[in-house]
């Protein structure tokens, strides 16, 4: 199990990553696609880093609107995996050509 990331990691992440959010122990960020396909493709992409990472996101979609929160369910909040996985799917959106919502 990974350990929690103090607030002030946290924060430094924040600052370091603008397009992420922090609620309720976890990253939040939501992203929007040019339709349904191109939201769907993302998530498989998604879907692949997490299973490479051992780490599994919790997604959301409405038909071109992606929602993402990352957060560490056995340790009860953020931890370096989920830093990690931000990043990875930070440059997934970016090479899909995703904005953010």
């Amino acid at each position: 199990m990974s350990d929690r990331l103090t607030n002030d990691a946290i924060t430094s992440f924040l600052e370091a990553s603008p397009h992420w959010g922090y609620e309720g122990e976890a990253l939040h960020r939501s992203l929007k696609f040019k339709n349904f396909s191109e939201a769907l493709a993302f998530l498989v992409r998604i879907g692949i880093e997490a299973e490479k990472r051992d780490h599994h996101p919790e997604l959301r979609n409405v038909y071109a609107t992606v929602d993402v929160a990352l957060t560490t369910h056995d340790a009860g909040g953020v931890t370096s995996k989920d830093v990690d996985l931000a990043g990875a799917i930070d440059a997934i959106a970016v090479a899909m050509g995703a904005r953010d919502v």
